[in-house]
């Protein structure tokens, strides 16, 4: 095999493991390829072009895979792929003790079966069991039932 053969194994196997480093990380496919390439360069390297060429083969493809890996794996490249930023929102949940059974409200929206009901300074998103509630009706709760306000028109 002559050394342009060589040269291309080695060159298309730092290819691959950029690939896998930058742009795919995680697939290991990619990089198993690239370093099978890279193993088979340099096996060829001593086998076809002599002890000192393999040397140089060696050497050059580890300290070329060194830098790769090195850049690659540098926090400032990591952190434009990783997630950073840490979600500490919470749901309300209509089941805390600011809306209890038997509360009275007044619907800031036309309740068809839902809508939205101003419970004290507090907005909650109620259902009525079917009827239609016209806005700025009063309202009451009935139940809460797995997170859900019913409340029925108050005559």
């Amino acid at each position: 095999m002559d050394w342009i053969s060589i040269a291309l194994l080695l060159f298309f196997g730092l290819l691959f493991l950029i690939a896998e480093v930058l742009f795919i990380p995680g697939t290991t496919v990619v990089g198993l390829a690239g370093f099978a390439l890279l193993a088979a360069g340099i096996w060829f390297g001593y086998r076809d072009l002599g002890t000192s060429a393999g040397h140089v083969t060696l050497v050059t493809a580890l300290v070329l895979a060194g830098i790769i890996i090195y850049i690659g794996l540098r926090p400032k490249n990591m952190a434009r792929l990783a997630l950073t930023e840490v979600n500490d929102t919470h749901v309300r949940d209509a089941r805390l003790p600011d809306v209890q059974p038997g509360t009275v409200g007044r619907a800031i929206s036309a309740l068809r079966p839902s809508g939205t009901v101003l419970f004290a300074e507090h907005r909650r998103e109620v259902v009525t069991r079917g009827e239609f509630v016209p806005t700025g009706a009063a309202v009451r709760v009935l139940r809460i039932e797995q997170n859900r306000i019913i409340v029925e028109a108050v005559a």
